[in-house]
């Protein structure tokens, strides 16, 4: 190779020197840095292990650079999010809850910054990657948040009373959260698996040690999966690798679009007119909108099963009677539309995917929250069918030109209290009342005046039958004697007959 270098350079240098007449020396060819090979042009007259080294000395430089430019923005979102915290801490919950995944979005940018410029050089490459493996992960050292600290201090609390077996567990969960830390940027359905697995391995040791009895292994499980889904919770809910966020505003889109739906359209037996039944209504709402401020999936879960409470007694009070399931559902679409819950899809695929299963095979919790999918997917396939409506007042309500309860709200003046109101709508059913009343005594009259015509056809007509065909009255005829007795008026009749005897 030098060879080959050297003759292509003496070749273009004794070119050059026949051109324009100059003497090369043989030293201009050399290495600029003197280590005695011929140089190469192309490699800014180093030689090819010249080159090489200021090379990777060049490279190296910019890789610390570019490390430390990543570690300073690091500290300065670390920062900006800790003042943020402080000064923030009493903004609402939904722009809380936007700050965090904005913050986790830009740590998640940094972090891919770092590993892009990560050494990776042939020389060294696998010392880099073991110091690598060693160090933490930057989102374990990260500043946490308070919910966090509190729930891990529970969580080690908790594990106390279980002295040895407790160790294990913390252990085994500790090993779980950073293998997990490691690999979040794969799949959410590998995600999934692994903490489902991880579930399903927890359950089968505690139910094989000393034969623990199921209602402490629930117990147990309850914790773990509170430690760890606060954890893995702003990694794992609404990632950015699933289409989440898009059906969340469909169905956010959907629901505004069916603002309209009355109870009655639903047949929902709840009358809000009681202040019992209003005041369930209400909470039922805000059971169901503070679902998504809770990040593990069984308090989600208790979250649903509160709203469903409500709305049973809300039932009952209103029938006042028990409520059935033919009730339920109808009324669980209806708290759906009212109140709209935000990212409704996305809490149901965190708690499909991250709960464990065995909450939601068997009772209560997932009996209402089977339920609650069902409303979501009966409100995306919501058509005039489904609410005895016809397509065409369907599609008017549907695209804002008039509304079911438009006549009602023109009919209360704005200012107008409760009482008002109360008065305007018992005045509207009393009106009601009075041309249903006149309508029946109308037809009543008109079916009093069918039947004396019926009866005074019936009777002309029963007259003239009798005119045209007159009745004709004869005597009785004389009655006939019987034909045994004895008969002296008429000798014409024959004898009796006689009994006789025949020799045999």
């Amino acid at each position: 190779h030098f060879l080959v270098c050297y003759l292509i350079n003496r070749k273009k240098m004794s070119l050059k020197s026949e051109r324009r007449g100059i003497h090369v020396d043989q030293s201009e060819l050399l290495c600029k840095k003197g280590c005695g090979y011929y140089g190469n042009p192309a490699w800014q007259g180093f030689c090819s292990k010249c080159w090489r080294e200021e090379y990777h000395k060049a490279r190296q430089k910019q890789i610390q650079e570019d490390w430390e430019l990543a570690e300073r923005l690091q500290r300065e979102e670390e920062e900006a999010f800790a003042s943020s915290q402080t000064s923030q801490g009493a903004q609402s919950l939904t722009f809380s809850k936007f700050e965090e995944k904005k913050t986790n979005e830009k740590t998640r940018k940094v972090t891919t910054v770092k590993k892009f410029f990560s050494a990776s050089s042939r020389v060294g490459s696998k010392k880099a990657e073991i110091q690598e493996a060693k160090a933490p992960s930057p989102s374990i050292n990260r500043q946490t948040s308070i919910e966090t600290d509190r729930v891990s201090k529970e969580f080690i609390e908790f594990l106390k009373t279980f002295h040895k077996t407790g160790q294990e567990i913390y252990k085994q969960t500790k090993m779980f959260l950073e293998a997990m830390h490691y690999k979040r940027n794969l799949s959410t359905t590998w995600d999934s698996s692994c903490v489902q697995n991880n579930y399903k391995n927890l359950t089968k040791k505690k139910k094989k040690r000393k034969r623990m009895p199921p209602e402490r292994v629930e117990k147990i499980m309850d914790q773990i999966e509170k430690y760890i889904m606060t954890r893995l919770y702003k990694y794992v809910f609404c990632p950015e690798t699933t289409d989440d966020e898009k059906k969340d505003l469909a169905v956010q889109k959907r629901i505004r679009a069916l603002h309209w739906v009355t109870p009655q359209m639903l047949c929902v037996p709840v009358n809000e007119e009681i202040p019992e039944v209003s005041d369930m209504v209400v909470k039922a709402i805000t059971d169901i909108i503070e679902m998504d401020s809770k990040r593990v999936p069984r308090d989600k879960l208790a979250c649903i099963t509160k709203c469903s409470k409500h709305i049973f007694n809300a039932i009952k009070i209103t029938k006042d009677e028990p409520a059935s399931a033919d009730d339920f559902l109808p009324t669980l679409i209806y708290i759906v539309l009212k109140g709209n819950p935000p990212r409704l899809q996305s809490n149901i695929q965190y708690i499909t995917r991250f709960c464990n299963p065995s909450r939601l095979m068997s009772g209560e919790d997932g009996y209402y929250f089977t339920n609650l999918c069902c409303a979501v997917t009966f409100i995306e396939k919501l058509d005039a069918q489904s609410l005895n409506l016809s397509q065409e007042d369907f599609d008017r309500y549907m695209s804002g030109q008039t509304s079911p309860r438009k006549q009602e709200s023109e009919n209360w003046s704005p200012d107008a209290c409760l009482g008002v109101k109360q008065m305007y709508k018992n005045l509207d059913l009393l009106s009601q009342l009075n041309e249903r009343q006149e309508r029946i005594m109308n037809e009543a009259k008109k079916l009093e005046k069918d039947l004396i015509d019926w009866t005074d056809g019936i009777a002309k007509k029963v007259q003239d039958i009798v005119e045209k065909c007159p009745l004709e009255i004869k005597p009785p005829n004389q009655s006939l004697a019987a034909i045994d007795s004895e008969n002296v008026e008429n000798d014409k009749l024959p004898p009796p007959l006689q009994p006789q005897v025949y020799a045999g």
